[in-house]
């Protein structure tokens, strides 16, 4: 019988949970959902000048929202914590398990100091780094013992060998092979006693059985590292599953500049959760069947990370705002009402019936900023230039829109039920004694008491929100104005 799948998302707290981090964690979740396995999330805060407040908050916010709920966690202790690794460091399992290490001859003190550090600075393509010269490896035993007796301060590293290569398996990327030359004796304790990352992550993950490890493609060159780190110890290495890169429109690494590169970002701009979520799992994947639309439960279902590509995804903005437009579509009208209502009461000021006018956005936007250009005219008539009465699909010009207009206005005048249904059949009535299309009586009137070209919903909708006496106005308005151009 196959081993239970355990997949963590271990986040460091610093700042916001920006779209690759949201990935990493959508894919651990749906990696364990799918075969019915645990779901951990486990902080790592042992770099602690990059900590910032309020930052697991945020973090725990972002996957209560998005539905990733947990098994396991710092408040759903199953018998693996701390899940938090400064509580986990307090009890030293950290320097317990480097201390094997140095025992074993795969890691060593090294007691250099900064200046000597600075001193190996090389520059390797462009970029000035630092390649330890194992100089501290070849230090006696006494000399060690006797610089800690006397406090010198020092960090723990990876022994590394200098020659031959290391290959190790990823999901994704199939074997990668790498140069031993290449790796350098990370530190693994610093000397503030705290683990690096890449120690912690790999003690942690054994401790707490991780079987799959989901992460951004930039890791790839530090894996063979941790697979020597799991042979020093004689641990099961997990299975690798390497994210491709996330790019914006223009194939740059999308950064935290840009404003579309975090969740709460996004939900700031008028983002369904559930289409952020969908967006965000088609970053690098997509289902054999090719479906695009997919609630949390439905991706679960049909998750297989073999069908990941290596490729950079394409954080394709234009692509987010359809699919939200199609989530909001679908919306329960309640919940979108609920959800537009600041939009709009950001634009109508008057006792209309705000309802309505949701319900004639519903369908036309894409996000809920849109709102604002959809119904700004309801507030007050813009100004608008005459020649937006010529439509050729309506056979509509200046002259023949004036004619309408003015032949209409009594018949509207004299109109009591202003309701959408009322309205309708009056001008529909209007249209079969002119012997003409109904576009051309009902574009003049659209545009009169609109001013736009394209708007929520058609003249009689329009005219039961603005009610008679406005709508009245607006058509001797437009009267005016092509008279005046006549």
């Amino acid at each position: 019988m196959s081993k239970k799948i355990r997949t963590r998302f271990a986040p460091s707290p610093t700042g916001k949970m920006h779209v690759g981090n949201l990935r990493t964690a959508l894919y651990e979740f749906l990696i364990a959902k799918h075969e019915g396995g645990d779901f951990i999330l486990r902080i790592e805060d042992t770099d602690q000048e990059r900590f910032v407040e309020g930052a697991i908050d945020i973090i725990n916010r972002t996957l209560a929202k998005t539905g990733l709920t947990y098994d396991e966690g710092p408040d759903k202790d199953k018998g693996y914590g701390p899940y938090v690794q400064s509580e986990r460091m307090a009890s030293g399992i950290y320097l317990k398990y480097a201390k094997e290490l140095v025992e074993k001859g795969e890691a060593y003190c090294c007691f250099c100091d900064k200046e000597r550090l600075e001193s190996l600075k090389q520059e390797v393509a462009g970029k000035e780094i630092v390649v330890y010269d194992k100089h501290c490896l070849h230090l006696s035993k006494e000399e060690v013992e006797e610089k800690l007796a006397a406090g010198v301060p020092y960090v723990i590293r990876q022994n590394n060998p200098t020659e031959g290569t290391t290959t190790f398996e990823d999901e994704i990327y199939g074997d990668i092979t790498v140069d031993n030359a290449e790796l350098d004796d990370m530190i693994l304790i610093k000397s503030d006693g705290y683990p690096t990352y890449n120690f912690a992550n790999v003690v942690d993950d054994h401790l707490m059985g991780i079987t799959h490890v989901v992460r951004g493609n930039e890791y790839l060159s530090s894996s063979p590292k941790y697979n020597r780190l799991y042979e020093a110890f004689g641990w099961e290495v997990p299975v690798y599953i390497h994210c491709p890169l996330i790019t914006d429109e223009n194939h740059q690494k999308l950064s935290k500049r840009c404003g579309h590169s975090s969740f709460e970002d996004l939900v700031e701009q008028g983002f369904l959760t559930e289409a952020i979520v969908n967006f965000v799992a088609l970053l690098g994947w997509s289902p054999a069947d090719n479906q695009e639309i997919m609630t949390l439960e439905e991706l679960v279902e049909k998750f297989d990370y073999h069908h990941m590509n290596k490729s950079p995804a394409v954080f394709d903005y234009t692509k987010l705002k359809w699919m939200n437009g199609e989530y909001i579509k679908k919306m329960d009208f309640d919940k979108f009402y609920e959800m537009a209502l600041p939009y709009i009461k950001e634009v109508i000021t008057k006792d209309y019936d705000l309802k309505k006018i949701a319900h004639m956005v519903q369908t036309r936007i894409e996000i809920f900023p849109d709102i604002r250009d959809h119904i700004d005219f309801f507030e007050e008539l813009p100004e608008y230039d005459v020649a937006m009465y010529t439509h050729k699909k309506m056979k509509t010009n200046a002259q023949t829109s004036l004619e309408v207009l003015q032949e209409i206005l009594p018949v509207l005048e004299a109109q009591e039920d202003y309701s959408n249904d009322a309205l309708y059949q009056t001008l529909l009535k209007y249209v079969e004694q002119k012997g003409c299309k109904n576009g051309y009586v009902m574009w003049p009137i659209r545009t009169a008491v609109s001013g736009k070209q394209m708007t929520p919903g058609g003249a009689t909708e329009l005219m039961e929100v603005l009610g008679k006496e406005e709508s009245l106005a607006r058509i001797r308005k437009g009267i005016e104005l092509l008279s005046q151009a006549q």
